[in-house]
């Protein structure tokens, strides 16, 4: 039905529906942003044959036309069958919608096919169209004003995609095998790291029973405590009724504190002084923290993304979530089932190190319980508690990583990022612990700042966008924080910030700058202090914010961490060698494999499939088709690649410091940052 107008006055019409159908589109009111007022002349709507009780009845249909104008108006009404009115499977199909004249269209599914998505591609950006998906009955709501009134539908500027499956049918097996075959896909990569693992442990296990024990004196020992005074002690004390200085080396803990972390050249044993018992507690802490921190956090959001997900299906509204809708695999209640199954990876290969951590754990227990000497006295202090954790957090990291993709957008981006910045810090901290155990931070210490990181994470998206006072405050407190931590790793704890601060730092310039120029005392730590805060202003771009702000403010302070961690990892290595420590083969092909792995993993990652930094219609022009077994995206990929990637870094960590030789007390272990040569 169609009816042109030669003159413009505003005019409607009316229709008595009685029938309808699958697809419409029409203009909706979501799109604001491209709002505007469309003269228009002519005026087209779909009417389709209600059913009949027989073959000979006759129907009948009114049309209504009236205007606001003052003049009287002329128009011509013209009906006439609608021939491409069915669409087909695999087929494409051109039309022309505009606001006056909105279309829909027909499509019954074949014998075999119980999932289809429908897309729709348009040259033009405007106006912004409604795509809707309804049931064949009537009456069909094709207006601006009643189009979310039943059925899914999603406004779109040039690309939409909805996926629709047959009703109150049990899924065929043409459908039933894309999902077996993902999750099989999924499953046999991660399943093969296991297998890996264990044949790795046997082949270690049969070369440490075969290869006798060396006695080797160019590297060091990290325990100064002689074996009698360890082995000695009655190991069936109660922990809970140690203190951390209660088992102090000396007896004037303060002055011992102050004299041997001042010296020009450090140890490892010289911060590892504190009975290990006492420490491995410490440290042990970390991992019950996040754990608890973990379930208090889960299972709120996984509340809430239901939630979510309940409201999609009821209300039919595909612009609250931003999917990939065009590799969006609908399985039960959910609406993308595949970008949840790629976050598998994290669980499992979270829960294969810490099952690794636990061996470890384990054997070096025993071999305390038996006084073995290696255990006692060799390589650096071993502490597993922050090992727990990072596991803790990378398993984390995949339940939260999955409720975010249940309904990804604007409000819960949060639940994706937050262990994400805990893996980071938890990194930093087990690699400074390696050579500093006496002096990491406690566990209340870590946790509160990643908790201030992730509350300036949240501030950042709602009010840093635009906002020149956020970025200004922001600004400020990372270049202080920035100072304070690098004033902690170069006196190693021994400064106060308190009243006299301001005086202290006048005299140390008046006296090393004005009245002698002379270097720093630790050179190595002033290194490191100075590239950090090169890098993080640079190349992380801290005062870009000031110049211009990024758009996604999560994202840019995790690449902050992240810079952070490489650095130190990076300072890590270069000091190891410079100490005359070697890298295992082990280590050195760790180390590969994962720089290879985070490679591929952030060009999957800068693919960007969608972005809740855009509206949900100009977010849908990023969607791209799977590429892996027709049911896995580019996201999908990369949530499987940094998964291998993370667990990768993990090993790094834990395999870069293995010691299978017994060494000399001669020759200690020189501390990074404040070690100037090697002896």
């Amino acid at each position: 039905f169609e009816c042109d107008s030669k003159s413009r006055p505003p005019w409607v019409d009316k229709f008595d529906y009685i029938f309808g159908e699958v697809l419409s589109l029409c203009p909706p009111p979501p799109c604001y942003r491209y709002q505007r007022k469309y003269p228009y002349a002519h005026v087209g709507r779909t009417l389709c044959q209600p059913p009949t009780r027989s073959l000979t009845e006759t129907q009948y249909f009114f049309v209504d036309v009236s205007t606001l104008s003052s003049l009287g108006t002329h128009y011509q009404l013209r009906i006439s069958r609608v021939d491409s009115f069915t669409l087909h499977t695999d087929k494409k199909f051109s039309f022309t919608a505009s606001p006056s004249q909105p279309q829909y269209f027909k499509y019954v599914f074949p014998d075999g096919v119980d999932t289809v998505i429908v897309k729709v591609n348009s040259e033009m950006t405007f106006p912004c169209s409604v795509m809707s998906i309804q049931d064949i009955q009537c009456p069909v709501y094709d207006l601006d004003n009643n189009v979310a009134f039943i059925g899914m539908y999603q406004t779109m500027t040039k690309t939409a995609a909805i996926t629709v499956q047959v009703k109150y049918t049990h899924t065929l097996e043409t459908s039933a095998d894309v999902y077996v075959m993902g999750m099989l896909f999924c499953l046999g990569i991660f399943l093969s790291f296991y297998l890996l693992t264990f044949l790795v442990a046997c082949v270690e296990n049969k070369r440490s029973v075969d290869r006798p024990t060396v006695v080797y004196s160019k590297y060091i020992i990290s325990y100064t405590r002689s074996l009698e005074s360890v082995a000695g002690r009655s190991r069936q004390e109660s922990l809970s009724s140690i203190e951390e200085d209660d088992y102090d080396t000396l007896a004037d803990i303060d002055s011992d504190k102050n004299i041997v972390r001042t010296k020009k050249y450090l140890c490892v044993s010289d911060l590892a002084r504190k009975d290990k018992r006492v420490l491995s507690k410490k440290y042990q802490i970390y991992f019950w923290n996040i754990a608890t921190i973990g379930v208090f956090y889960a299972l709120p959001v996984i509340q809430l993304v239901i939630t979510y997900q309940t409201v999609v299906n009821v209300t039919g509204n595909q612009d609250i979530c931003y999917y990939n809708f065009l590799c969006a695999h609908p399985l039960g209640n959910l609406s993308a089932f595949n970008n949840i199954l790629s976050n598998l990876g994290y669980v499992m290969l979270g829960l294969l190190f810490l099952l690794i951590v636990l061996q470890r754990d384990v054997i070096h227990s025993r071999a305390l319980d038996r006084n073995d000497l290696n255990a006692l006295e060799c390589g650096i202090p071993k502490h597993f508690g922050l090992f727990y954790a990072m596991g803790t957090a990378l398993m984390m990291e995949g339940l939260l990583s999955a409720c975010y993709h249940v309904c990804p957008n604007y409000t819960n981006f949060q639940f994706d990022t937050s262990f994400m910045y805990m893996i980071a810090g938890l990194c930093v901290l087990k690699l400074y612990q390696k050579r500093h155990p006496d002096i990491n931070a406690s566990a209340y210490t870590a946790y509160a700042c990643l908790a201030a990181v992730i509350f300036f994470s949240v501030l950042g998206v709602v009010f840093g966008k635009g906002n020149m006072v956020f970025w200004i405050v922001f600004s400020v407190l990372h270049i202080l924080a920035t100072m304070l931590l690098s004033t902690q790793l170069y006196y190693m704890g021994r400064w106060r910030l308190d009243s006299g601060i301001l005086r202290r730092i006048v005299y140390v310039i008046y006296t090393d700058c004005i009245r002698q120029c002379s270097g720093p005392m630790y050179i190595s730590r002033q290194l490191i202090t100075d590239i950090h805060c090169v890098v993080v202003f640079c190349l992380s771009r801290a005062a870009y914010g000031l110049l211009k702000t990024p758009n996604d403010f999560a994202s840019y302070l995790l690449a902050i961490a992240i810079c952070n961690l490489l650095l130190y990892f990076a300072f890590y290595i270069i000091m190891k060698l410079r100490s005359g420590e070697r890298i295992q083969c082990m280590a050195m092909v760790c180390i590969l494999f994962t720089a290879v792995v985070w490679g591929f993993a952030l060009f999957f990652f800068f693919q960007g499939l969608s972005t809740w930094q855009k509206t949900p219609a100009e977010s849908r022009e990023h969607n791209r088709d799977c590429i892996v077994l027709s049911f896995f995206d580019d996201h999908d990929i990369w949530h499987f690649l940094s998964s291998i990637a993370m667990f990768g870094s993990f090993l790094v960590s834990v395999c870069l410091d293995l010691v299978k030789v017994i060494f000399s007390d001669e020759s200690p272990f020189r501390l990074f940052g404040a070690s100037e040569k090697t002896r």
